[in-house]
C-alpha cells in the first residue's frame, strides 16, 4: 500500500483510494465513466463556491488559466486538460489512486506529469477534508500549471525531491512545498493574493489567508522557509509571500546540498516565531486597493 508523502504531511491513518487499481508508477485510469450524476453535481458546488471567492484574493494568473479548464458543470475528463497543457506549457496531468509515496511523487512532477487523485469527497466533508482529493488537485493545483514560470518551478521541484531523497533532507523540502505550491501567497500592486492550491480550494482559509490579524505574513526566504514547520489541523499560523513566480523559480535553480547542511545544524523554529528584521505584510484591507508591507 502507498505511504502518505511528505510533502502532505504526517498521518497514522491509512491513505484512502483503491490502490489495487495503480501500475508500478501508481497511475491508473481516469474512468471517468464511472462518475456518477451526483458526484459530477457535488464536485460543481464546490467549484461554484470558490469560484465566487476567487476575484480579489486569486492571484491574475490563477483565474486566467482556471477559466481554460471547463470544470465549471462536471468532473473534467484528464485527458482534455492535458491536450491544453501540452500545448502550453508541455505538462500533462495522470489519475492517482490518492496519496502516493515520495520517489513516484518527485518522478512525476520531473517528468511534468502532475499526480490527480481520482476519489471525491462526500457530501458530509463538503467543508473540510483531510486528504487532497480530485477537487482540490483540479482546482487548486492545475490552473497554475499554465503558467510556464510556476511550471518550470514544480519540475524543478520534482526533481529537487529526487535528490533530497538521498541527502535525508525531504523534510525540509516538504516545508518548500507546504508554504509555496499549497499555501503561498504573492504580494501584487493591489494587494496580497492567493497562489497556493491547498488556500484556493478551502471554503475558508482563502478569507483568512488574507484578511485575518491572526497569522503572520512573511517575506519569502527560502532558508527560513525550511527551518519552519507547518499545521495540517488547522490554518496557518504563518504564510511566506513572494514577489513573482520568477522569485520562487531562482530560489530552487541553485543546488540545495550546503543549504540542506547548514539548515540541519539550525534548530527548528516555532510555528509563529518572528526574527529580527523579517520582512512582514499587513493583512488586506476592506479596500483591496491599499496594503503594506512592513520591517519588523
Amino acid at each position: 500500500m502507498a505511504v502518505q508523502p511528505v510533502v502532505y504531511g504526517s498521518s497514522d491513518r491509512p491513505p484512502r483510494g483503491n490502490y489495487a487499481i495503480a501500475a508500478d508508477d501508481y497511475t491508473c485510469d481516469q474512468d471517468w465513466g464511472a462518475i456518477s450524476v451526483e458526484q459530477h453535481a457535488l464536485f460543481e458546488r464546490l467549484f461554484q463556491r470558490q469560484i465566487r471567492q476567487m476575484p480579489g484574493h486569486a492571484c491574475d494568473e490563477f483565474i486566467h488559466a482556471l477559466a481554460r479548464l471547463g470544470m465549471e458543470t462536471r468532473i473534467p475528463r484528464f485527458e482534455e486538460i492535458s491536450r491544453k497543457l501540452r500545448r502550453a506549457t508541455g505538462w500533462e496531468i495522470v489519475a492517482v489512486p490518492g496519496l502516493i509515496p515520495e520517489r513516484p511523487f518527485f518522478s512525476l512532477l520531473a517528468n511534468r506529469r502532475f499526480p490527480v487523485t481520482v476519489w471525491l469527497r462526500e457530501p458530509h466533508e463538503f467543508d473540510y477534508i483531510v486528504e487532497p482529493d480530485v477537487f482540490h488537485d483540479l482546482f487548486g493545483h492545475v490552473p497554475l500549471l499554465f503558467n510556464p514560470v510556476f511550471a518550470d518551478y514544480m519540475q524543478a521541484f520534482g526533481a529537487g525531491g529526487l535528490k533530497a531523497e538521498g541527502l535525508n533532507a525531504l523534510e525540509y523540502l516538504a516545508r518548500l512545498y507546504w508554504y509555496t505550491v499549497e499555501f503561498g501567497l504573492l504580494t501584487t500592486r493591489d494587494g496580497l493574493r492567493v497562489y497556493g492550491a491547498g488556500i484556493l480550494s478551502s471554503g475558508g482559509e482563502t478569507v483568512h489567508a488574507l484578511t485575518s490579524d491572526t497569522p503572520q505574513r512573511l517575506g519569502f526566504d527560502l532558508e527560513r522557509v525550511m527551518r519552519t514547520p507547518y499545521r495540517i489541523d488547522d490554518y496557518q499560523d504563518t504564510y511566506f509571500v513572494i514577489r513573482s513566480f520568477a522569485q520562487l523559480f531562482d530560489a530552487t535553480a541553485p543546488d540545495f546540498t550546503q543549504l540542506y547542511t547548514r539548515v540541519a545544524a539550525l534548530d527548528t523554529l516555532p510555528l509563529n516565531a518572528r526574527l529580527r528584521g523579517e520582512l512582514t505584510y499587513s493583512p488586506n484591507p476592506l479596500d483591496p486597493d491599499a496594503t503594506t508591507g512592513d520591517q519588523s
